[in-house]
């Protein structure tokens, strides 16, 4: 192995384990100041109530971070969970039969948001915040024409599927396994998924090797919208009556957990299981602050908060800046001002 390739390995070696180990500091701290300041946010009860929805948040931050990788963003989520939701819980209409046939025309659409994302960004170049606005847009337009904006509950197998335990887990914490470890072995373990990374790094370099970025490009929206799929409907199982609009609640969540993960807004490597991870310390985080009778709106700035912070830690060069400082405060001569 040559020294620079050396070196290589060691710097995705180092950003693997801070991404993982910064979250996990971060939870830590979080149940920590729990335990101090708001005993009942870590009772068993409040952790067992915050799981499935910290599974939720890891499939669909699993799928933005797919997106992210390529130097995207998908603000198309809350459309596709919200369309799932609908579609899971109005087609059955109860009837544990028709959840399967439900689950297909899930599918299709959640197929058909994907590759019109990947149309409209990998293939005809538009920008993919406006283009996944208009495809939100056009979701959202679905899902008042199926639901008429009323809610309905979910067939009793999807209740017992997605809402139930087994050995004390949620279900829901099964499903976000295997989705981490699907996407992990895809993108780390084969052919496709290092050329995946690839493309998404840097672009110039992927077009002279041959690489085909415009298709990785638009398959990460279409894979993306899979994620956003199966959160969607275990979501709409562990809710039993969930609204038409509860998607719209994890459009922030769903970046700041990619953020936080260490996987970079301007494309690369992604980190799967620190986002697995970034997920659960960004539930434990809206249970403390929960547990201390803030408002909702502070809670939202709370998680803005936590978004910032991640983008600080990994892509500021604090190095550098301790660097500076200490030029700032030294004389010329090298030695301390006085």
């Amino acid at each position: 192995m040559t020294e620079t390739a050396a070196k290589t390995s060691r710097a995705s070696l180092f950003a693997t384990h801070k991404g993982v180990s910064t979250v996990a500091l971060a939870i830590l701290a979080v149940v920590v100041l729990g335990a101090l300041f708001a005993p009942s946010s870590v009772s068993p009860g409040a952790i067992l109530g915050m799981l499935p929805f910290a599974a939720v948040l890891a499939i669909i931050g699993l799928g933005q971070m797919l997106v992210v990788q390529q130097g995207g963003i998908d603000l198309s989520v809350p459309g596709a969970m919200s369309l799932a939701i609908v579609i899971i819980s109005h087609y059955p209409t109860g009837d544990n039969s028709l959840v399967l046939p439900a689950l297909g025309i899930a599918f299709l659409w959640a197929v058909g948001a994907g590759v019109l994302n990947a149309l409209l960004i990998g293939y005809i170049g538009l920008n993919p915040i406006i283009a996944t606005l208009g495809t939100n847009a056009l979701l959202f337009g679905a899902i008042i024409g199926i639901s008429g904006g009323t809610p309905r509950a979910t067939a009793e197998i999807l209740r017992t599927i997605a809402g139930d335990r087994t050995l004390g887990i949620p279900h829901t914490v099964f499903f976000a396994l295997i989705a981490l470890l699907v996407v992990s072995l895809l993108l780390k373990k084969t052919v496709a998924g290092r050329r995946f990374e690839a493309a998404g790094a840097s672009r110039p370099a992927a077009f002279v090797v041959g690489l085909n970025v415009k298709a990785f490009n638009g398959m990460s929206y279409v894979w993306a919208q899979m994620l956003y799929l199966l959160g969607g409907v275990l979501l709409a199982g562990v809710t039993s009556q969930p609204t038409a609009y509860m998607g719209n609640s994890y459009l922030l969540p769903s970046v700041a957990v990619v953020v936080l993960g260490g996987t970079s807004l301007l494309g690369g490597r992604g980190f799967p299981l620190a986002t697995v991870l970034a997920a659960l310390f960004l539930r434990q985080l809206d249970q403390f602050v929960l547990a201390l009778g803030v408002p909702f709106a502070v809670r939202t700035l709370v998680q803005a908060a936590a978004f910032v912070i991640g983008v600080a830690i990994y892509t500021i060069d604090w190095g550098e800046v301790r660097r500076r400082f200490q030029s700032v405060n030294r004389s010329p001569s090298g030695r301390k001002h006085s």
